[in-house]
């Protein structure tokens, strides 16, 4: 990567949102998933862009540059995620990956510095069945157990072993993303909490209807039914939006696969659909 820097913006509620920018080209922003933070979700996928994108890597609050808030509700993330974008001072690009994708689809309702929009397999929670839940609950469960123990590896690896298939969790553990990524398990569950109390407004059809961007929905053609379900519900209820399958990929894209995710979304934000 070249030409890596720092943008800092101030929340209304006090907090600081910090990016690491690297690249020069129009501005590209990567919304984080759940577990990691910006540099570590994406770090491999933007080494692939910086020489077509400024790409900025937000982290959530608590997380990477970012400071800390007991408020990690859906929609202030969404809030902090605006507050980032328009504080560029020009028209984004923007992604995000899995719980980033919902972010950053609240975010382009919002605000129209949105000019083009690519979410990587958005998990919209609200969208699992029964059998799914139960997956999910076994996850949060183990993950929970192991941290209290003090092992926040293990308790990263449990969770992942809900999103990722096994293959996914192995490369995730051999690149070092589960214990990087450990250090975040506490704000993980916390989020989650915090999504089952208030929900996620993202799940909202009024609120897909509300984004004027056009919208291509990424989403690998080995992942998970949650997040086949979660692009279809994108796709139907966004005006201008469309399913882009990703062949061979699951929803460990961006670190299984980092060079075919980036240049999907290359591809996509020079398009015709996406224009530059």
């Amino acid at each position: 990567m070249t030409s890596r820097r720092t943008h800092y913006v101030t929340t209304d509620d006090g907090v600081t949102v910090g990016a690491t920018v690297h690249g020069q080209g129009p501005p590209l922003v990567l919304l984080q998933g759940a577990v990691g933070d910006g540099d570590i979700d994406w770090n491999r996928v933007v080494e692939h862009l910086t020489g077509r994108f400024t790409c900025h890597l937000p982290s959530m609050r608590g997380r990477g540059l970012s400071s800390d808030h007991p408020d990690l509700s859906v929609r202030r993330q969404i809030d902090d995620s605006v507050t980032y974008i328009e504080s560029i001072g020009e028209p984004v690009r923007l992604t995000g990956w899995s719980g980033g994708a919902t972010h950053a689809l609240g975010a382009a309702a919002h605000s129209d510095a949105v000019t083009s929009l690519a979410p990587f397999e958005p998990g919209v929670l609200g969208l699992a069945n029964p059998e799914e839940q139960a997956v999910i609950g076994n996850a949060l469960t183990r993950t929970g157990e192991l941290a209290a123990e003090g092992d926040l590896t293990a308790a990263a690896r449990a969770f992942l072993g809900f999103p990722f298939n096994d293959e996914e969790v192995a490369v995730a553990d051999d690149i070092g993303y589960c214990e990087a990524a450990g250090r975040y398990v506490p704000k993980l569950l916390d989020l989650l909490r915090q999504v089952k109390e208030y929900g996620d407004p993202t799940a909202d059809p009024a609120l897909l209807g509300a984004i004027s961007a056009p919208v291509t929905v990424l989403l690998g053609s080995d992942t998970k039914r949650l997040f086949t379900a979660g692009a279809r519900h994108v796709a139907d209820h966004v005006p201008d939006a469309r399913v882009q399958e990703i062949p061979g990929v699951g929803h460990a894209a961006p670190l299984t696969h980092p060079e075919t995710l980036a240049a999907a979304l290359a591809e996509l934000f020079t398009s015709e659909h996406h224009p530059a």
